[in-house]
């Protein structure tokens, strides 16, 4: 089995394609919206594969070396879940062309690719789907979908009832994996995209394609192809059947994100309670795959972090300090970065405001030195994870260890002050040595096995021994 070991060491940038940045005008359908218009699920802003090319200096000084792109093949929505060709980019996206000059410069830069896989269901374009429709019972592709009966009804109002859809959305008709011809189709498309350079794929609702054999297949595809690849799958909840040999590599880690929320926004858990999750969440995984995770705070399925915590600095870089000190591949979504709002999808899909004033810079930077430290810190990326007894309600702390040398994540995750001691013995840090707050350069000196702490509300610290 080949975890790619290259995954610990990624932050990842997630981008929705047509909301990143417009760079050329020219494949702009004709009734493009204004960019930083009120996001639709059905308006286009124009957002394309030049506008990422454009930017890549902006990602390269923010830090990122690994981009996951939301779907960028052929389809009719903005979102493009609903793919009707996976062979060829979405001409509003630009051309084959383009997107091997974007994979070529994102690797000279060191930066890795990987792309939606939504291999459950397609759009109603899709050529098979087009075929039945043309044809109804005389279709050759009657059983690459699952069809209840006829004539096919796909375009009136309501639910998908003479055919089974995504969600029962008539738009989404699913595929039927069963089929041996469907499986060869998508199994080609993994391997077709994986010859033309890019790092791996993040699997769109893989569960609802519930067949072992077929995620073991797809993964010896695609590993064939590129024993390096990278293999994620979108699972919401805690659950290791998800990855192994015959599965993915690493999931969404979305827990994180939830068990933040409950502990510092809706204070519906103690920190021992949160710590008590992490812990079922870390022991839950072997090693190689609980490292291989990607770590969101937010995606185009959630309300923006920004918006949750109403804007809160202070919170906002507590999120994202417990982001950065855990365990897996930490993602960013766009504009996140500089507290770009939204609520509910399509909300949540804003186009990226790049004017500069319009940004938080102060979280900007702070996540941009989180993002260096993760880089400059093998601990944080590949030190052991355990968690530390605090002795004082409110308080998470968060040791990472590697060769003899640790790394302590301290966050104040109550709206009150708070002074306790900390013991520092089983960091290996002696009395007398100097420790120093990676984040502010303040300084401490272990005494008698300790440091005594001062943490505002809601403040985090790093420390490490100077």
């Amino acid at each position: 089995m080949t975890v790619p070991d290259w995954v610990q060491d990624a932050v990842f940038y997630q981008i929705f394609p047509d909301r990143f940045a417009n760079g050329d005008p020219s494949n702009d359908p004709p009734n493009v919206q204004v960019w930083g218009a009120k996001p639709t699920i059905w308006d286009f802003q124009g957002g394309d594969l030049q506008g990422v090319i454009d930017h890549l200096d902006y990602l390269e000084d923010l830090g990122v070396n690994a981009l996951y792109f939301n779907p960028i093949f052929q389809a009719s929505s903005n979102h493009r879940y609903n793919t009707t060709n996976y062979y060829q980019i979405d001409p509003m996206l630009g051309s084959m062309d383009r997107f091997k000059t974007l994979l070529r410069e994102v690797h000279r830069r060191g930066i890795r690719v990987i792309l939606d896989g939504v291999f459950n269901h397609c759009g109603r374009g899709f050529f098979a789907f087009v075929d039945v429709l043309e044809n109804q019972a005389q279709s050759p592709y009657l059983d690459w979908f699952h069809i209840k009966r006829f004539p096919l009804d796909a375009y009136t109002d309501g639910k998908a009832q003479n055919y089974l859809g995504w969600y029962e959305l008539k738009s989404l008709p699913k595929l039927n994996t069963d089929n041996p011809e469907v499986k060869r189709y998508i199994f080609d498309i993994a391997r077709y995209w994986i010859d033309q350079g890019i790092d791996g794929w993040r699997l769109d609702v893989p569960n609802e394609i519930d067949d072992d054999h077929f995620w073991s297949e797809f993964r010896q595809v695609v590993k064939q192809g590129n024993p390096d690849a990278y293999l994620m799958g979108e699972i919401w909840k805690i659950n290791p059947r998800w990855v192994g040999p015959h599965h993915f590599d690493g999931l969404m880690n979305y827990p994180l994100r939830n068990a933040l929320l409950d502990f510092i926004v809706e204070q519906k858990t103690s920190s021992d309670a949160f710590v008590a999750d992490m812990e079922r969440l870390i022991t839950a995984y072997p090693r190689e795959h609980l490292f291989a995770h990607f770590v969101p705070l937010g995606s185009h399925d959630t309300h923006r972090l920004a918006t949750l915590l109403n804007g809160d600095l202070a919170k906002l870089k507590l999120f994202y300090l417990m982001l950065f000190s855990f365990p897996g591949a930490p993602s960013i979504y766009y504009g996140d970065e500089i507290g770009l709002e939204g609520g509910k999808d399509p909300d949540c899909r804003r186009a990226f405001p790049w004017n500069e004033q319009a940004w938080n810079q102060d979280l900007r930077d702070f996540i941009k030195q989180l993002i260096a430290l993760r880089h400059e810190k093998q601990e944080l990326r590949r030190g052991e994870v355990r968690f530390l007894p605090s002795g004082s309600n409110g308080i998470v702390m968060l040791a990472r260890s590697l060769n003899g040398s640790s790394l302590l994540t301290v966050l104040n995750g109550s709206g009150g002050s708070n002074d306790f001691r900390l013991p520092v013995g089983e960091l290996g840090w002696p009395d007398q040595a100097a420790v120093g707050d990676l984040l502010t350069g303040l300084k401490y000196v272990v005494s008698d096995g300790g440091i005594g702490l001062h943490l505002a509300p809601y403040q985090g610290l790093m420390l490490a021994a100077l």
